[in-house]
């Protein structure tokens, strides 16, 4: 096209007139148009070092993109030293809206089974550029021989000119003209920050300035972030650095992973295991998609599975579409492939750790415990892939499995039975007197422990998991039978509330005069409906089955009993078992508000009276 040549014209479409629908709705957040921008600069940069690669074509200089800012002129320049255009390709991919040359290209130097990692495929993502801009320029220069440079210019209601450019140098420029209403995209820490949002990663050094303002030019962006390396290259403090500065977290997570799949799913990336604050801290993750390290998207859940959701980490899909939309996730098989891909290393890495570093899975098993638990409840491939390496802590802070535990405690307690605290210092008594016969006590406090027990007596039948507070077995209860005596029990029914059971028993040990205990299976049901919040139709939470057992052994016991033989003697024996009664409860959960003050009274009293 001579210089004295012009073109012009109305942008080619297939349906009706569509910039009106570009300006307003082609994304939902306008700020994606820079995304978009700078992707097809990384894209034209992309193709340049493919043809390089080839021999087709030569560079000497650094490969850039440079966003300019003039508040003056009310402009954003977007300029890459890449392929750049003939005033046929801009005609051919400007002009018929919708068109992406990336295929073409491909088929052109490469064939159809070459990976170039051009991004392609942005349909109408230059067009974003209307939703910020009343007139968009183009002024490129192509790498071919004897190529002259071509000026493209189009405003908002889709009428163009074309004509001879004045670049000399190879590569495009982009210019916007910003309308009135969006000049906070002409701010330095706007732009910056959404460059650092969407093109952290991208493949070209991308570089930011002000025009009128001075400073030091430093490229914003990572062009080789970690994901891209292989593991055996990339260090424990880089792993750790990546993961502070993208998530902005100061603590180093427990651990991380590094995927690198390949033929069928093509994914790359790193996922992070944080470190919590606490079982009740927020436990919503982050994982950033991207798109051959353009972002797409953040938290993306779909990827993840459930059980998985605190997990922070960087996933780079090619497969998936730029613009990938949340229906897509949700119902695409490649997606789902990619979710089984993450649990499955999940898996290897936990078995890796317990059987090459145990002691390291051990620092941080109660950190992943919750999610393990979880994930055993909700994906049968997951609980057969970590049954074997599900630990359990005990009281004296070492960690087991079942086998493990069993054979510590063959010949002691009941036989296949696992004995749990659910809370270490409400529970202090009971772990003494288990102590006390050389029984391991493990630590089951968490929210759903009690679903976990029930399901993995479910998985194997032949273990039994019992609370150390629930009914008395021979790790407590010596051989010989107490015999009933009907004035103590009279004593303590008159004491103690009229729901709660009453047993004589003889205890191995001669210090605690009484224990409550409850039922298992009827206190493990009730706290799980209660975890449901009682909406099961036709379940309600049933009230705890409690028992008060009188130690026979004890000589306090003793001694409330010949005190309730005589007559005289009665309301002290009613105050002693009340007493002991109170002893019992506060030895098994905290009292309420009344039974702390009746409990102060009384003793107060008993020491007026001793």
């Amino acid at each position: 096209m001579s210089e004295e040549q012009m073109k012009k014209g109305g942008i080619s479409v297939d349906t009706e007139h569509i910039f009106p629908v570009i300006k307003r709705w082609l994304y939902s957040d306008k700020e994606i148009f820079l995304r978009e921008l700078v992707s097809n600069g990384c894209d034209a940069v992309t193709k340049m070092k493919r043809l390089v690669s080839l021999g087709k074509a030569e560079n000497e200089e650094e490969y850039r993109i440079d966003v300019i800012l003039d508040k003056q002129l009310s402009e954003m320049r977007i300029i890459d030293n890449g392929i750049g255009m003939t005033a046929e390709e801009i005609d051919r991919y400007i002009n018929q809206i919708a068109l992406s040359g990336a295929l073409e290209f491909i088929e052109k130097y490469e064939g159809e089974e070459a990976d170039s990692g051009i991004i392609g495929h942005f349909g109408l993502g230059f067009y974003s550029a209307f939703m910020v801009a009343k007139t968009v320029d183009i002024n490129t220069l192509s790498f071919e021989k004897d190529a002259s440079a071509a000026f493209w210019s189009c405003s908002d209601g889709g009428e163009y000119e074309m004509k001879k450019g004045s670049r000399t140098s190879r590569g495009t420029e982009i210019c916007l003209h910003i309308t009135e209403d969006e000049k906070e995209f002409l701010e330095e820490n706007k732009v910056r920050a959404i460059l650092e949002k969407y093109c952290a990663f991208m493949p070209v050094p991308i570089y930011l300035s002000v025009v009128g303002e001075k400073g030091d030019e430093e490229c914003i962006n990572d062009p080789s972030p970690l994901w891209l390396k292989n593991p055996s290259e990339c260090t424990e403090e880089e792993y750790k650095a990546f993961y502070k500065k993208v998530f902005r977290d100061e603590r180093d997570p427990l651990f991380y992973i590094h995927i690198n799949a390949e033929f069928p799913l093509n994914f790359k990336g790193i996922l992070y295991f944080p470190k919590l604050q606490d079982e009740y801290a927020s436990l919503e993750g982050q994982v950033k998609l991207y798109y051959n390290q353009v972002f797409v998207a953040d938290n993306i859940k779909e990827v993840i599975p459930e059980y998985m959701m605190l997990l922070r980490g960087v996933l780079d899909c090619p497969e998936l579409p730029l613009n990938v939309s949340r229906s897509y996730l949700q119902n695409s098989g490649y997606v789902a492939k990619i979710s089984s891909h993450i649990t499955k290393k999940i898996c290897d890495k936990l078995g890796g750790l317990f059987n090459n570093d145990r002691k390291a899975l051990e620092g941080f098993w109660d950190d992943v415990k919750p999610f393990v638990e979880y994930g055993c409840t909700r994906d049968p491939k997951f609980f057969e892939r970590v049954k074997n390496i599900i630990l359990y802590k005990t009281t004296d802070g070492e960690y087991l499995t079942a086998p493990e535990y069993l054979e510590k405690n063959a010949g002691k307690g009941e036989e296949n039975t696992m004995y749990y605290a659910s809370d270490v210092l409400q529970q202090v008594g009971y772990i003494g007197l288990f102590r006390e016969q050389g029984i391991t006590v493990t630590v089951m406090d968490g929210i759903i422990d009690s679903r976990f027990l029930s399901f993995m007596e479910m998985q194997d039948k032949a273990v039994h998991f019992v609370r150390i507070d629930s009914e008395l077995d021979k790790v407590l209860r010596a051989e010989e039978e107490a015999e009933e005596d009907e004035a103590l029990l009279s004593v303590f029914r008159g004491v103690i509330p009229e729901q709660i059971s009453l047993k004589q028993e003889v205890m191995k040990s001669t210090k605690t005069p009484a224990l409550i205990t409850l039922a298992e299976e009827k206190r493990r049901l009730a706290e799980i409906l209660r975890q449901y919040g009682n909406t099961i139709p036709g379940l309600s939470a049933p009230e705890d089955e409690v028992t008060l057992s009188l130690n026979m052994n004890c000589p306090l016991i003793a001694r409330i009993a010949s005190l309730a033989k005589e007559e005289k003697s009665v309301e002290k024996a009613k105050a002693l078992a009340k007493q002991v009664y109170m002893i019992a409860v506060i030895s098994q959960r905290a009292f309420t508000q009344e039974e702390l003050q009746e409990f102060i009274d009384s003793s107060i009293e008993l020491l007026y009276n001793a």
